[in-house]
């Protein structure tokens, strides 16, 4: 299906898969305000303060010519806990929660050692599960054109060890270069990512029947990606939209509930 032209159309846009689809407004922002709308998203995540030595500060959030910016930068704040130094990221989390619909961003990853990434997840005693959409290092060498897609579950009805069902899709054009289009198809059966409208991972769904926050964030990850360059900060993750819909007839989605912290 076509797309909505301009920006100002997004609300009566339909995503690119087969069925009849109503937008979830909770979950749909066009940034174009002059700040983060607080009646939908938290800054930064209230229950993870970053993946060390990345510490997740309010500041380097902005929302500014019609985009939302999270930026990593090289500096130490003083009065943090001793795990975090060195670097500061940042965090963007959903007031609502979901279960299934489709999902997409479009976004230009910061040039950094330092993560850019849009997924889901929430942790209780029932279950813990997540779904990264994509997870992207686009200054690290060897990795500047890779998106990393996964789910996890880390406990569930039924399982007791963390699982992961991820994959990797390398890019035809270097990711920090330019704006593009991700997305995630999540309904009861099947789990299905894209770029551009491109099928690139696809998983049935056999976990992934919770509520979850949408979140945004830039990470640091030692063993991973390794730490960044403090030459090469800052640097920006920046998103144009996100646009969220769910099928017609499967359920509203839900508003926010206690939740529990991450752990890193």
């Amino acid at each position: 299906m076509m797309k909505a032209a301009t920006k100002a159309r997004c609300h009566i846009a339909i995503p690119p898969v087969e069925g009849k689809w109503e937008p979830i407004p909770e979950l749909t922002d066009e940034f174009d305000k002059d700040r983060l709308d607080a009646s939908k998203w938290l800054n930064p995540d209230p229950g993870w303060q970053g993946r060390p030595p990345g510490f997740f500060a309010k500041h380097n959030v902005a929302v500014r010519g019609g985009k939302l910016h999270l930026t990593s930068r090289a500096v130490d704040l003083p009065g943090l806990p001793p795990q975090y130094h060195t670097f500061t990221t940042a965090s963007v989390l959903s007031k609502a929660v979901v279960k299934y619909g489709y999902f997409e961003i479009k976004a230009r990853p910061m040039r950094s050692r330092a993560s850019s990434a849009f997924w889901f997840y929430r942790g209780d005693k029932r279950a813990w599960t997540e779904i990264d959409v994509f997870e992207i290092s686009a200054g690290t060498p060897g990795r500047k054109r890779m998106v990393y897609v996964n789910a996890h579950v880390f406990h569930a009805p039924g399982v007791k060890a963390h699982q992961e069902f991820g994959s990797k899709w390398k890019a035809p054009f270097v990711l920090a270069d330019s704006f593009q289009r991700y997305a995630v198809d999540w309904d009861e059966n099947r789990i299905k990512w894209f770029v551009n409208d491109t099928l690139v991972h696809e998983i049935s769904n056999q976990h992934w029947h919770y509520p979850l926050n949408m979140a945004f964030d830039s990470e640091t990850f030692t063993d991973w990606f390794g730490l960044p360059d403090p030459g090469e900060l800052p640097a920006s993750f920046s998103i144009d939209y996100v646009r969220a819909w769910r099928r017609v007839g499967r359920g509203k989605h839900l508003s926010a509930g206690r939740r529990t912290s991450r752990k890193v």
